[in-house]
């Protein structure tokens, strides 16, 4: 029997290696499906320039995916914590809300000096809300889901106040830049998502905040015996996490120059969460990886993409995410791959020797006397 050469055992180590980083499902499904827009769509892959802006699908994904990465980044944090955030989306809204009531009551509503003071309003206001469900779950102890499950109920009424439940718009050109306008031919969106997982990457790549971050999910008590302020590093994460969807907010009513508290950032929590699940980092808490959310978002953005591009029904374009999503999971899963792609091609070479009771036992010492 022939035995492998050198080169072909080294391809298979590098394969499985490939094959079992926490990358290489997500990225293969996003890829796949890429792919799958070609038929329906020929020129699916093409990026024109037209006024001095690129146009294309792929752009389209990734400026309609940015408020779901914004998002998903700052869960990713509070995840990483053994935490959760319901609260996101009501705080876009509020976000979105507060800023455009602010712009539309100015004379001038072109005026830098008032729509960067509307932005300040909006992002301090954010910023409270993950102050305040950080309080909620590091100092009064309350379980995540219950205390950001306050303000993803009383926030949306809160939004609703604020619009008088009306749609507000506006008509702001430094404000309509940061969802909608362009710069360097790209959507400027782009570049604020750059920026914040840029940043989001040095502060727990290159600093000691994400083994803080991790060890607080792994066991915040044990964290708290060795010195680690575990509740401040709460309190921190889930104003990152309010903050990056206080952004989300200005994006989204930027795009639409509009503030509309009902339906802005409705649901966002539940595609956040799964871009954080999909990019390998698990809700237990702990290990997580901001490169695998921003490829989990793009993926459900790219999904959203293809139902609408392959004609699924409206009626049924949720059932078709959640499978997609379902297959997504079980392919990241060790035991699940164990099981369907493990057990084939193993032959008895494979399978390991009994052991025998003189290999088991341990090695004992001998007493000279």
């Amino acid at each position: 029997m022939s035995t492998p050469s050198a080169a072909t055992t080294a391809t298979t180590s590098r394969w499985r290696a490939l094959t079992h980083h926490h990358l290489f499902w997500p990225v293969a499904v996003l890829i796949a499906l890429l792919l799958v827009n070609v038929p329906f769509t020929p020129d699916f892959f093409a990026i024109k320039m037209t006024d001095g802006h690129l146009y294309g699908s792929l752009v389209s994904i990734v400026l309609f995916g940015s408020p779901l990465i914004l998002v998903a980044v700052g869960m990713t944090l509070v995840i990483a914590t053994g935490g959760i955030d319901l609260s996101v989306g009501a705080v876009v809204a509020i976000t979105g809300a507060l800023t455009c009531s602010y712009i539309s009551d100015q004379a001038d509503q072109n005026a830098l000096s008032g729509v960067f003071l509307a932005i300040g309003i909006g992002l301090v206001a954010a910023v409270l809300c993950g102050l305040w469900n950080g309080f909620l779950v590091a100092r009064m102890g309350i379980q995540p889901i219950i205390a950001t499950l306050i303000i993803m109920v009383a926030g949306r009424g809160v939004a609703q106040l604020i619009t008088d439940g009306q749609i507000i718009t506006i008509n702001s050109e430094p404000y309509n830049l940061i969802g909608g306008g362009y710069w360097l031919t790209l959507p400027f969106s782009i570049f604020v998502v750059a920026a914040v997982v840029a940043v989001t990457v040095a502060l727990t790549r290159r600093t000691a905040l994400g083994l803080l971050v991790e060890s607080v999910g792994g066991n915040a008590e044990a964290s708290r015996l060795v010195g680690i302020r575990s509740r401040r590093i709460k309190i921190m994460v889930y104003m990152f996490c309010a903050l990056c969807a206080g952004i989300a907010g200005l994006m989204i009513s930027s795009n639409t120059s509009a503030a509309d508290g009902n339906n802005a950032g409705l649901w966002i929590e539940l595609d956040a969460i799964l871009a954080v699940v999909i990019g390998g980092t698990s809700l237990l808490g702990g290990r997580f990886s901001i490169g695998g959310t921003v490829v989990g978002a793009l993926v459900i953005q790219t999904l959203t993409t293809t139902i609408y591009t392959i004609g699924v029904p409206t009626q049924t374009n949720l059932v078709f995410k959640a499978v997609v999503v379902i297959v997504v999971c079980l392919l990241q899963s060790p035991k699940f791959r164990a099981k369907v792609f493990g057990a084939k091609g193993r032959g008895p070479a494979a399978t390991p020797a009994p052991a025998t009771p003189a290999a088991d036992a341990a090695p004992k010492m001998e007493v000279s006397r």
